[in-house]
């Protein structure tokens, strides 16, 4: 049974997983196109973190950057023997659902160009593209989108 609540980044299964991910987005894109939090970054203040876990074994996690007027999806991933399993789309619902409850009118995102999976789940929860918000830049490695809540 795969279950999905609040943990601590730096848990050894959410640590592994999270540097999984950095040294995939690494291989991907180049250093200024990489805006992922690392584990520090996710243990601040105003950083909700959850992961799926299958007993011991992490097989997901996500977190929510709360913003002022909006959340911020950050750090969506997946391990990738888990993907299929709808682990991705649980964890998009848990951060929706926690941005309503702040609330928040809106979740934002950026994500990688050329990741066609992210993109088509993201589209499927109602977000749509959008410009750079934040602190972003406009950047053919990025891909901005946002959804409103109410």
């Amino acid at each position: 049974m795969i279950d999905i609540a609040p943990a601590d980044p730096r848990d050894p299964g959410c640590a592994a997983l999270l540097g999984e991910s950095h040294a995939l987005m690494t291989s991907l894109f180049p250093a200024e196109a990489n805006h992922y939090l690392d584990i520090d970054a996710l243990c601040r203040p105003g950083i909700r973190f959850f992961a799926a876990t299958d007993g011991t074994t992490t097989l997901g996690t996500a977190a929510l950057a709360l913003k002022p007027g909006y959340g911020e999806v950050k750090s969506m991933f997946v391990a990738a023997p888990a993907r299929g399993n709808n682990i991705a789309r649980r964890l998009l619902e848990t951060l929706e659902a926690e941005a309503r409850a702040a609330p928040l009118p809106l979740l934002r995102l950026e994500t990688g160009s050329g990741l066609e999976a992210a993109h088509r789940l993201y589209r499927a929860f109602g977000f749509i593209e959008i410009g750079p918000f934040g602190d972003y830049v406009e950047s053919p490695y990025s891909l901005f989108m946002e959804k409103r809540l109410n």
